[in-house]
């Protein structure tokens, strides 16, 4: 299981490749850099840069990117959207769902909650420590009245 923070908690003296490198070095079963850089390709573009020269965008891919590289069972991924532009939400969802598909399970705890229904399968609304809805993804698009009773959206 691997946590990609909120925070992010890159290596910034270190560039991409060497945080990536050092991500893997005591994992059992490894990603292959190259199967990173399919994954996030604008990370091989930037590979030599430091961590502190990378948008925020590229520093979250980065973010996940180490987690990936250990080959979990299990991402959890906290706010992984928060304060990054729409494109780069989109294409880290695009990611979020090859990942899915190609059978990767991922714990999402996010407040966008347009990227959280176009990735999820599932979703929990949590409201002061307590569960208040869980079901499908279908459930809540196809219900807007449940979005307004839980979100006020």
């Amino acid at each position: 299981m691997q946590l990609v923070h909120e925070e992010r908690r890159i290596f910034g003296s270190l560039n991409v490749e060497e945080n990536l490198i050092l991500a893997g070095l005591t994992a059992t079963a490894r990603w292959p850099l190259a199967r990173i850089y399919e994954m996030f390709p604008r990370l091989q573009e930037r590979r030599t840069s430091r961590g502190t020269d990378l948008s925020g965008g590229e520093q979250q891919m980065l973010a996940i990117a180490r987690a990936l590289v250990r080959d979990p069972k299990i991402v959890l991924l906290d706010e992984p959207f928060e304060g990054l532009a729409p494109v780069i939400v989109h294409d880290l969802v695009e990611v979020c769902r090859r990942l899915a598909a190609a059978g990767q399970t991922i714990v999402l705890v996010e407040q966008n909650l347009a990227a959280t229904l176009a990735l999820a399968h599932r979703v929990y609304i949590i409201n002061n420590g307590h569960i208040a809805h869980e079901g499908p993804a279908s459930e809540l698009k196809a219900q807007p009245e449940l979005l307004q009773r839980y979100l006020g959206v």
